[in-house]
């Protein structure tokens, strides 16, 4: 992603639209946070679909009109990060999902953090960024606002019960499954480092 931002001439821009949505998505945490904990539904779920839908636009309009840049590279993820963590322990402390869930999901964030340190002790800043991380993403940012208009009543809270669900088992499947293919491309990485000449 960096080397696309160079290429384009934005790596080093800050101010850039895509770069402002991220922004707004981590100025949005803590409105969803007291908002969910204060039983607020109706904002909370205005704020997850905001962070879903910005989270869309922001990689579109980066690839679209050329502005990718070094900060959006770590804005994104992070954003990204941030939101499924906070909206996690705020879904099961509410006990609209189950902690068992939570654990699976920040076990795997442990596991790729210890990929990455592995990585950078070998020379690798980051491990590249998969389609099958981002679509893991999509799936989970779209769940929790689903799952949580199911905690209510009524027809809309019957038709999103299912496909929340639906969103979230596709979301840790696919959030596993990316995590193993960044483990399998750190072991190629380190056999491909330890057989060239020195």
């Amino acid at each position: 992603m960096a080397r696309e931002a160079v290429a384009t001439g934005t790596a080093d821009r800050v101010w850039t639209i895509p770069n402002v949505l991220s922004m707004l998505r981590l100025l949005g945490l803590p409105v969803f946070l007291w908002a969910i904990l204060t039983h607020r539904d109706g904002l909370a779920l205005l704020v997850l679909m905001g962070s879903g839908i910005s989270d869309y636009l922001d990689g579109k309009i980066a690839r679209s009109f050329g502005l990718v840049s070094n900060l959006g590279a770590v804005l994104d993820p992070v954003a990204d990060r941030l939101y499924i963590l906070t909206t996690l322990l705020g879904l099961a402390w509410r006990e609209i999902i189950p902690w068992w869930l939570v654990v699976v999901l920040i076990g795997r964030e442990v596991f790729l953090t210890v990929l990455l340190l592995i990585a950078r002790t070998r020379g690798l800043r980051e491990l590249p960024v998969h389609f099958v991380g981002k679509a893991a993403t999509f799936n989970l940012l779209y769940a929790f606002p689903l799952l949580l208009l199911a905690d209510g009543t009524g027809t809309p809270a019957t038709w999103a019960r299912p496909i929340g669900w639906g969103f979230a088992w596709w979301g840790v499947v696919l959030y596993w499954v990316a995590g193993l293919m960044y483990a399998a491309q750190l072991r190629r990485y380190l056999r491909a480092a330890r057989s060239s000449p020195v």
